[in-house]
C-alpha cells in the first residue's frame, strides 16, 4: 500500500494508507472528509470545553447580552429548564456571555474531559510524526465518541441552537469565521503532487507511478488558492546539518594546526605541535 503524506501548506494533516491503483476521485473525496473531520473534532472539543464549564449554549437573541439588557427586553432562555445536565448543575457565569452558565457536577464534568481528550489523541496531526495513518473511519469513531459523551451529561439533547448539536447535525453555520478559512468544500478541493495537479477521473498511479510501497507527499488545497509550494530538495534537519559541517570545515581550513576531538557529544579542539 503506498502512503501519502497529506500536507496543507507545509503543514503535514495525517498519513493516508491507499493503493496506486485507487480512482483519484475516491482518494480526494476521503482526504477532505479526513481533513474537514479533523477540524470538525477540534471544534466540538473546543465547545464541549465550555459546556463542561458553562452550560448550555443561549438563544441567539440573549448571546452577548448581560442580566439587565436580558430583563429590560424580557427574554427568556426557555430551553434552561428543559436541558438540565444529568446529577443537576452549579451556577458558573459565562464571561463571554455566550452559555447560561448551568455547570454539570464534577463526575460528569469528567465524563467530557476524558472524551474530548481520547477524541483529540484519536485525530491528533501530531500521529504522523509516529507513522500511524489516520482514516475516515477513525475520524467518525471520534466524533461519534463525543456525541455519546454529551449524550450521557444531556440525555434530553442539547438546545437546537447550540453549536455542539449542530456539529453533530452537519447543520452548523461556520460563515464569517475563521474555521470557514481552513475548510475545504468538496467541490473545490485539489490535490498536487510533485507541482502536478492530480485530476478527477484517473488513476493514483497515472501520477505516482506502479511503485505500491512507497511514502510520497501529497498537498492538499482549493480552488483559486494556485498550485502549493514544490516540497524542498532537503528537509530542514539536513539543512542545517549541512551548515554546521560546512562551517566546521571552514574553521579546519582557517585553523589548520587545530584537530577536533568528539567526546561525550562534545566537540574539543587539540592544537598540534
Amino acid at each position: 500500500m503506498v502512503v501519502l503524506q497529506v500536507k496543507r501548506g507545509d503543514e503535514t494533516l495525517f498519513l493516508y494508507e491507499t493503493s496506486v491503483g485507487e480512482k483519484t476521485d475516491s482518494v480526494i473525496r476521503d482526504l477532505v472528509a479526513i481533513h474537514n473531520g479533523q477540524l470538525k473534532v477540534q471544534r466540538v472539543c473546543m465547545e464541549i470545553e465550555e459546556l463542561a464549564e458553562h452550560g448550555t449554549m443561549l438563544p441567539s437573541e440573549m448571546i452577548g447580552l448581560n442580566d439587565d439588557q436580558i430583563e429590560e427586553l424580557k427574554l427568556k432562555d426557555i430551553w434552561a429548564d428543559k436541558c438540565i445536565p444529568s446529577g443537576g448543575f452549579t451556577f458558573n457565569k459565562d464571561p463571554m456571555l455566550r452559555r447560561n452558565g448551568q455547570q454539570p457536577n464534577e463526575a460528569m464534568g469528567k465524563v467530557l474531559a476524558n472524551t474530548i481528550t481520547e477524541a483529540k489523541a484519536m485525530i491528533d496531526r501530531k500521529l504522523a510524526k509516529s507513522s500511524k495513518t489516520l482514516s475516515l473511519k477513525v475520524v467518525q469513531e471520534a466524533i461519534n465518541l463525543l456525541r455519546g459523551a454529551v449524550t450521557i451529561v444531556y440525555p434530553m439533547q442539547l438546545p437546537p441552537h447550540d453549536t455542539i448539536r449542530m456539529e453533530f447535525t452537519n447543520t452548523e453555520d461556520l460563515s464569517g469565521t475563521q474555521a470557514s478559512k481552513e475548510v475545504i468544500e468538496p467541490s473545490k478541493a485539489q490535490l498536487w503532487f510533485a507541482g502536478r495537479q492530480i485530476l478527477m477521473n484517473k488513476l493514483l498511479k497515472d501520477y505516482l507511478g506502479n511503485n505500491d510501497k512507497t511514502k510520497v507527499v501529497v498537498k492538499l488545497n482549493q480552488l483559486g488558492e494556485g498550485p502549493p509550494g514544490r516540497e524542498a530538495v532537503i528537509s530542514e534537519q539536513m539543512r542545517r546539518q549541512m551548515m554546521a559541517d560546512s562551517f566546521r570545515r571552514q574553521e579546519e581550513l582557517k585553523f589548520p594546526f587545530l584537530v577536533p576531538q568528539q567526546m561525550s557529544g562534545w566537540c574539543w579542539w587539540v592544537v598540534v605541535v
